[in-house]
């Protein structure tokens, strides 16, 4: 089966992070989301076609023309268009079979994706409390009836994982939609204008892992790790690190625990972070705490996180600093002597 995987966005939500990289490349447990993915599909799909956009030769540069034996594609989305622009790209490389549709920056499990292709066409949902961050899945007898972007009252508790089971039917709706509120052409409306003529199976997922934002990074690296740290190569490791990630390169002295740490970065002696995420070549001296119901801006709206500490983009330097939780430091930043807080560009 042929899988087409959408990597092609800006995901905004990930800043500052994807600031320098696709959120594809973000690394959990020292290997990028699109990797994670990319085994998961072994014995499943021979073929995926990537479509790519926002910063595409990173990921064609990282992955190259094939990973583990699986055969890849590239196909590039000319504009920030939406996710049905984005397979309507990839149509000439698909044919009439059925093929498999993901998102390039969840994390999927192969148990659940083979589940999926046991279904003619199938739409993969998970139950949540959590409902109001998703699309929700409306179903009748087990099919799916329709899919809701964020609706604002209660209708379903089953959300979207953005993992589908489709065929060629799908292009000739996808040719006939109008832009969404959001200026963007929505797959999950072609999905639903499909479902009122077609049986489109409802599969419950055990191990779908939505990463929207940085602290989502977190949680699903932990879960990855199961309490055991990930080294990478090359480390020197003087200080403590605990139940955290450390890229490949770095050197450290001070103390890490609960953190995703990048490539190729220094924290000093005496320093402490904790809960937070860095990105590559980041030199630290001093703390980095993390907080309990922590308030952070994205996109103008305000996320309440249970428990964050910051965020600090690639190539960073900063000395001799306290860092208040749910503190956010845009790329190439260099600060010292001083408290850091808020939105940091």
């Amino acid at each position: 089966m042929i899988s087409v995987i959408l990597a092609a966005g800006m995901s905004t939500r990930a800043y500052p992070l994807t600031l320098t990289r696709p959120k594809p490349l973000l690394r959990i447990a020292n290997k990028s989301l699109i990797e994670h993915n990319l085994e998961q599909l072994k014995g499943i799909s021979e073929k995926v076609i990537l479509v790519v956009g926002y910063k595409s030769e990173m990921i064609m540069k990282s992955l190259g023309t094939s990973y583990k034996g699986v055969e890849i594609v590239y196909v590039k989305q000319k504009g920030q268009l939406g996710t049905a622009n984005a397979l309507q790209e990839a149509k000439k490389f698909i044919g009439k079979e059925r093929f498999m549709v993901m998102m390039g920056d969840d994390l999927y499990s192969g148990k659940d994706i083979a589940e999926c292709t046991k279904n003619e066409l199938s739409v993969m949902g998970k139950r949540t409390s959590n409902w109001q961050n998703f699309g929700v899945i409306v179903q009748k007898n087990s099919y799916l009836a329709e899919i809701l972007e964020k609706p604002t009252s209660f209708v379903s508790d089953i959300v979207n994982s953005g993992m589908y089971i489709l065929d060629s039917g799908i292009f000739e709706i996808i040719s006939s939609l109008k832009k969404s509120k959001r200026n963007e052409y929505e797959l999950t409306e072609a999905i639903s204008k499909m479902a009122s003529a077609r049986k489109i199976k409802v599969v419950y997922c055990s191990n779908w892992m939505p990463i929207g934002y940085p602290w989502d990074m977190l949680k699903a690296d932990m879960e990855i790790r199961k309490g055991k740290s990930s080294i990478g190569d090359k480390c020197i490791i003087d200080g403590e690190v605990h139940n955290s990630s450390v890229g490949k390169g770095c050197v450290i002295k001070g103390s890490v625990s609960d953190s995703i740490i990048g490539d190729y970065c220094t924290v000093h002696s005496g320093s402490e972070i904790e809960c937070s995420v860095l990105g590559d070549n980041i030199e630290f001296t001093g703390k980095m705490a993390s907080g309990k119901k922590i308030d952070i801006i994205v996109n103008e709206k305000r996320i309440c996180v249970e428990n964050m500490g910051s965020v600090i983009g690639d190539g960073c330097v900063l000395k001799e600093v306290s860092v208040e939780p749910g503190t956010l430091v845009w790329p190439n930043t260099k600060l010292s002597n001083e408290k850091i807080e808020g939105i940091v560009k």
